[in-house]
């Protein structure tokens, strides 16, 4: 890829302008939706307050080449813009503009700029940002100029994008808002908003309080570990904790304090976690589109394959059926390799008669599916291969039993761990019960939504919540058990909907009983006879 000086761009803007539109998707978000949950948001928000959303900043690849974009889920969200260098304020009560026009939100964007968007792509701008449902749009770099002055609310409510970079220069970046609104905010300058949210967050969690000591050996850990904990005030206040009564207080100060980073994660994991209508439509088509991907995967699967080759049919199939990424990197596991549990180098090149562990989700127009097949590259399991993956299934199974509105997550994970606890303990794998996360190390179940692993509560079910249900079993090499285990890694990992009395697998279209996977294996596959041979 060639730099090019932005002079010779102008020269073809005109042109390019001219060129009649391809067809592009149309079942994107509705604007109506976005204001939704900014209507939603705001009847949480306390009285004077104001919550501010940032984009992400870009990341550099290599050289001069940045990664694509990915915007912030929740400024996506609560807006339907995906651009870089912006932020959204979204006030509880109407604020007054200086010609005295009310407004309860104020949205800076990323300005308009001919000779770029000859490069990276056309940007929305002021107008287009207005036509999404905004009154008032400014340009990123205007913001100093146009924001009030935060201070005066009772509660600043916010959470800044990881990894800011000080080095960043641009007067629209990231980095510049976060430094603007810092001081209209008037935030102390050793307000760390990653630790803040992490220490204030105790609120949420009253249980905690039960357990002082666990509750400060937890945190003296993390600043052992962190300069960025050591050096802040209140993680030194939690450390010296005595007992619950200062603990309380403690909590009452934060609740207190002006600048709260806590309840932008408590309002953003209570909505989102609820899928509406909207939003359950292009998950159903995320998870199914993964679904009909791993069926290829199956079907293409032979010994002689490489991991990287199984990924390739995968995603293939992702992009064919309209998914614009994978969810996440892609996780494609032969024998010992998916004992390894975000294995993602991909780079054995025959995958033999193993087992292959595929973790592999598309994601479209921004919600991401999570869903994993394990199934032997041969189409047939072994004895030993069968036995555990029919105590994974077993124990998704079981699982899927009490999956309504009601279950706690730690009813699901006990539920998963009992099964194969009991199961590894009858083959002889573990001795008892004790041993009980040796080959079961994660958990079961995680949000799903506009990441992979979504923003929620993790206390109770509700209906419209989407969760995944992965038990899974991994004997690395070397384990203390016979060696005819060794190497074995099964995962089966489905997306479920929760409804007030039952669940729906939106993954059912891959096949998990170990029968049906061996007939989907036993399918041709599209790739079947094609040979590209690398000239040398």
């Amino acid at each position: 890829m060639k730099k090019i000086p932005l002079s010779f761009a102008a020269l073809f803007i005109a042109a390019v302008n001219c060129l009649a539109q391809l067809p592009v998707p149309t079942d994107y978000l509705s604007k109506d939706f976005h204001k939704g949950r900014r209507d939603a948001l705001r009847q949480m928000l306390p009285a004077n307050s104001v919550m501010a959303i940032f984009a992400f900043p870009t990341r550099n690849f290599s050289n001069d080449v940045d990664y694509k974009y990915h915007a912030n889920p929740d400024l996506y969200y609560f807006s339907g813009y995906t651009e870089p260098s912006s932020v959204l304020l979204i006030f509880k009560d109407i604020q007054k503009d200086s010609a005295n026009q009310p407004y309860n939100e104020l949205f800076f964007v990323q300005k308009k700029n001919p000779q770029r968007e000859q490069w990276t792509g056309k940007r929305l701008g002021i107008e287009d940002v207005k036509a999404m449902g905004f009154s008032h749009v400014y340009n990123a770099e205007d913001f100093e100029r146009h924001v009030p002055n935060l201070s005066k609310f009772n509660k600043i409510i916010f959470e800044f994008p990881k990894e800011i970079s000080d080095k960043i220069t641009q007067t629209d970046d990231t980095y510049d808002l976060v430094k603007i609104f810092r001081k209209k905010s008037s935030l102390p300058e050793d307000f760390d908003g990653e630790v803040m949210t992490d220490i204030m967050s105790i609120s949420q969690f009253p249980m905690l309080l039960n357990s002082i000591p666990r509750l400060t050996q937890y945190y003296k850990n993390l600043a052992d570990e962190s300069e960025q904990y050591k050096n802040n005030t209140f993680i030194k206040k939690v450390i010296n904790l005595k007992d619950s009564t200062e603990a309380k207080a403690l909590l009452k100060e934060m609740d207190d304090s002006k600048w709260d980073p806590a309840l932008y994660s408590l309002y953003t994991n209570k909505l989102r976690q609820i899928k509406t209508p909207e939003e359950l439509k292009l998950m159903r088509k995320s998870i199914t589109i993964s679904a009909l991907a791993h069926n290829e995967a199956m079907k293409a699967v032979r010994p002689g394959m490489s991991e990287l080759e199984l990924q390739g049919v995968q995603e293939f199939i992702h992009k064919k059926l309209g998914a614009e990424y994978v969810g996440y990197p892609s996780i494609v596991g032969a024998g010992a390799n998916g004992c390894v549990l975000h294995y993602i180098e991909n780079n054995a090149t025959n995958l033999g008669n193993k087992m292959v562990l595929m973790d592999v989700g598309a994601e479209y127009h921004g919600y991401s599916a999570d869903v994993t097949r394990t199934f032997p590259a041969n189409g047939k399991f072994t004895t030993e291969q069968k036995q555990i993956y029919d105590i994974v299934f077993e124990a998704q199974e079981a699982v899927f039993k009490i999956c309504r509105e009601g279950t706690t997550f730690q009813e699901i994970e006990k539920t998963a761990r009992d099964v194969i606890t009991n199961g590894l303990v009858r083959l002889g794998i573990l001795k008892d019960e004790k041993q009980n996360r040796l080959y079961y190390p994660h958990g079961c179940s995680h949000f799903l939504g506009l990441d992979v692993h979504d923003k929620g509560l993790y206390h109770k079910l509700i209906e419209n919540m989407i969760i995944t249900v992965e038990p899974g079993i991994y004997i690395p090499e070397n384990s203390d058990c016979d060696k005819k285990w060794w190497g074995i890694a099964v995962r089966i990992e489905d997306d479920v909907l929760i409804k007030k009395d039952g669940f729906e697998n939106l993954s059912v279209q891959a096949p998990r009983k170990s029968e049906e996977v061996e007939k989907m294996a036993a399918q041709k596959s599209f790739i079947d006879g094609l040979k590209i041979d690398l000239v040398k």
